[in-house]
């Protein structure tokens, strides 16, 4: 009797024992420039999902082909969003990483001296011819920048997605 109690146990703890830990996925610190259209000093607009995927492990969601914005990589929580498809980058009011440039709440005629004339404007935004693409900046009713969004692509050939 004490044997089959004895095995029983063992089997008992050896099940108890199988089970597995899962650490949190751990993404680097976030790190754009702006100037250079870089993430991490890494990265382009341009970057594959693939590749996004196996540096920033802690993405939130992930969105295929078929939808509304085509194929996307969300860090909701850091506030940055990689649409790859359309081979541009956003960054919102809550992003949490550093930036080249501190715009995200810079006044709109402040940022002259660092980005020059604006390609294309209209009262909510302002589009930056860049060395590597375009720089768009979108304002709030106080006239600061509440949205950033930077592409590989010439202002004539962007497609942004309207969420």
């Amino acid at each position: 009797m004490k044997k089959i109690m004895l095995v029983a146990a063992c089997l008992a703890l050896t099940s108890i024992s199988m089970a597995q830990l899962k650490a949190k996925a751990v993404c680097p610190a976030f790190e754009i420039d702006i100037l250079e259209g870089r993430v991490n000093n890494r990265f382009k607009a341009n970057a594959g999902l693939g590749e996004l995927k196996g540096v920033f492990p802690c993405y939130t969601s992930i969105t295929g082909d078929t939808a509304k914005c085509g194929e996307a990589i969300y860090f909701k929580d850091k506030d940055i969003t990689f649409f790859t498809n359309r081979d541009y980058i956003e960054i919102g009011e809550k992003f949490k990483g550093k930036m080249s440039i501190p715009l995200i709440g810079a006044a709109r005629g402040s940022l002259f001296n660092t980005l020059g004339h604006p390609k294309m404007k209209d009262d909510t935004w302002d589009a930056f011819q860049t060395s590597y693409g375009t720089l768009v900046l979108h304002y709030n009713k106080a006239n600061k920048v509440r949205l950033i969004q930077f592409s590989t692509r010439e202002t004539s050939s962007l497609s942004l997605c309207e969420q």
